[in-house]
């Protein structure tokens, strides 16, 4: 799917849009459970230009259809990611 992103395939933004909603009712409904503030999202599928289209998605659907919600999404940046999940595990 990346790929296919990469190559502007109109299917492969679809998806990432998709997911992108599907993320931001999971958040919404996480809210219920627990206080949120920040949120961050890790992997690879959360990376390039369909990364970002699952976060604005997200983002849209969680201001405009959850405003009560202030969840923040961040994704690492770069340097965050070369230390590995060993930071994010030792964060637990």
């Amino acid at each position: 799917m990346q790929k296919a992103r990469s190559e502007n395939d109109p299917r492969a933004s679809a998806i990432y849009r998709s997911v992108g909603v599907y993320l931001g009712y999971a958040i919404a409904h996480y809210a219920d459970f627990y206080a949120l503030e920040n949120l961050l999202l890790l992997g690879r599928v959360s990376s390039g230009e369909g990364g970002n289209e699952i976060i604005n998605e997200a983002s849209r659907v969680l201001k405009e259809v959850f405003p009560e919600l202030n969840v923040t999404i961040h994704i690492p940046d770069e340097t965050f990611k070369r230390h590995g999940q060993a930071v994010i595990a030792a964060s637990l």
